[in-house]
């Protein structure tokens, strides 16, 4: 053979090496691309972990973890039909026709089939071996505490995106992932917030209720709990009219009733229009443009500020109100942040209902919290000046120094010192009587409020409300409880006296300890006479 031969020869098996090369790799790309796909492959979906949430001691209420989503390739299955029906036989809530359907579409390469698998299920499927599916891997939120501080958590939707609570207020922050996101809560002290707000709800079988715990001086929410109960893990599965999604604390409004009269005695002491001695007449009825303005049990003699207030007269508040006078009525409500929504982290903060105008008659009403509907979290943020030397501090959820602002003084310190007194005398010897707690000198007002309807209000329906500040020889810290219709039974009452009240001394029992308070004696508690509670009822129109 020639040389010249040889070369062609060479030439040509290099050509068909070549080619050969090409083939091999053309196929194994086609059977990669083409042949059906099982549901064996897991694709992960990179993304920063969304950060933790923490109570302020660090102790762990809401994580990241891995879960699986089914997805499926259409152009890939065979039988749409026999494939559905194999997922359904191991995934029973899927609909059959809806997935034959979305299995048929040839159109498209990615169709989720399921999200956030259990283990188990992920393996049943794993084991039908079915082609054109796969798993992805994602990460999904977890509150490994179940109830607790559920409203005040919120919960993230199925994609991760906060739409609920801190979760959502914080979305951005907690995207970002890095350090924990820590709360001003203290998971003790919610706990048994959350605790005896149940208690409440079975024995005074309640539509819903209400509980905040605030410490007056730095603005820090150390409890918020809502009633009923919300578990965050499930909150994606509730109807949307479900009670449980509704945060009552910072997203419903209530006419408070009573609990009203301290800012009013407040407003009137602040701006020298009546002083700590001065009488009042709280036995003949006043008329304001044709409505008549009582007492149901009216007190005995003249009265003073302190008598009203601890004896819940609402003719002896209106009579004060009217010293004040509507103006420096409403700029002093207007300096306890109750003419807007409370400003705290949760986006669901709700708008207060305010009198279209402040005349005689809606000024008369909104001093004992009639004609006047806030939420607790807004009132509290308020009455919280009562424990700081008459300074409004703005409440917070989140342990961040950067996010706090200086106090707004409302009152002075001298001014809250004497409705301190006042209120206290309230728990000693008035309607607060079983709010009083050994050792820790509660100081408080009820409030027992009928629910408005149209045309004027429904007696049979109550809201019910016991705001305190404890301990009373060196305030620090500020509590609201509100019971939405509580009802009357043999061993109690539907008002403020015998059930908010209560609930809110067994919850200061309880919490004291907890924040760090010892108990101070201030002697024997004296003896008062049997519980009265009918005063405290609202007055009629």
């Amino acid at each position: 053979m020639t040389e010249r031969a040889r070369d062609r020869t060479r030439l040509v098996g290099l050509g068909l090496s070549a080619l050969f090369v090409v083939l091999a790799g053309k196929g194994g790309y086609l059977a990669i691309s083409s042949a059906p796909a099982r549901a064996h492959s897991v694709a992960k979906v990179e993304a920063p972990a969304r950060a933790d949430i923490v109570d302020r001691n660090g102790e762990l209420l809401a994580t990241s973890v891995t879960a699986y989503s089914l997805v499926a390739n259409p152009k890939l299955i065979w039988d749409a039909g026999d494939v559905a029906r194999s997922l359904k036989s191991v995934l029973p809530d899927l609909d059959t026709d809806d997935l034959t359907l979305s299995l048929s579409n040839e159109a498209r390469e990615f169709v989720y089939v399921k999200r956030g698998l259990t283990p188990r299920q992920r393996k049943a499927v794993f084991d039908l071996g079915l082609e054109g599916l796969r798993f992805e891997e994602e990460s999904r939120r977890a509150y490994p505490r179940g109830t607790l501080a559920g409203h005040l958590l919120g919960y993230t939707n199925v994609d991760g995106k906060g739409i609920g609570g801190i979760e959502y207020a914080m979305d951005e922050r907690l995207k970002a992932g890095g350090e924990p996101l820590r709360l001003t809560i203290d998971n003790g002290v919610q706990s048994a917030v959350e605790s005896e707000l149940t208690a409440a709800a079975a024995e005074h079988d309640i539509q819903g209720g209400t509980a905040i715990l605030m410490d007056a001086q730095s603005g820090e929410v150390r409890a918020m709990a809502s009633w009923p109960p919300l578990d965050a893990n499930r909150a994606r599965d509730l109807k949307m009219d479900d009670t449980a999604r509704l945060n009552r604390a910072t997203g419903a409004v209530y006419e408070l009733g009573s609990v009203f009269k301290p800012f009013t005695v407040a407003a009137a002491l602040e701006a020298g229009a009546i002083k700590p001695t001065d009488l009042f007449d709280v036995q003949t009825p006043m008329d304001i443009r044709g409505y008549e303005i009582h007492d149901l049990h009216p007190i005995r003699g003249p009265a003073n500020a302190a008598r009203i207030i601890s004896e819940s007269s609402n003719l002896g508040t209106v009579h004060i109100n009217a010293a004040l006078g509507p103006r420096r009525q409403k700029a002093f409500l207007e300096g306890l942040g109750l003419m807007e929504r409370a400003p705290i982290e949760l986006a669901g903060s709700a708008r207060p209902i305010l009198p279209e105008r402040f005349d005689d008659l809606s000024a008369a009403t909104v001093s004992y919290g009639h004609g006047i509907a806030v939420t607790p979290m807004a009132f509290l943020s308020g009455f919280s000046a009562f424990a700081n030397g008459g300074e409004r501090a703005r409440p917070t959820l989140v342990v961040d120094d950067a996010r706090k602002s200086a106090p707004v003084r409302v009152m002075s310190a001298l001014t809250a010192d004497m409705v301190n007194v006042m209120m206290r005398e309230a728990v000693v010897n008035g309607t607060g009587k079983r709010a009083d707690v050994a050792g820790y000198g509660v100081a408080g007002k009820t409030g027992t409020a009928e629910k408005p309807v149209p045309g004027g209000y429904d007696d049979t329906r109550n809201v019910t409300s016991f705001a305190a500040i404890f301990p009373y020889d060196r305030p620090q810290y500020a509590l609201i409880v509100t019971l939405d219709e509580p009802k009357a039974g043999a061993e109690r009452g539907d008002t403020a006296a015998l059930n908010a009240a209560p609930t809110a001394g067994r919850i200061i029992e309880r919490v004291a300890p907890l924040l760090g308070l010892a108990p101070h004696f201030e002697g024997v508690r004296p003896a008062g006479a049997e519980l009265r509670s009918a005063s405290d009822e609202r007055s009629s129109l």
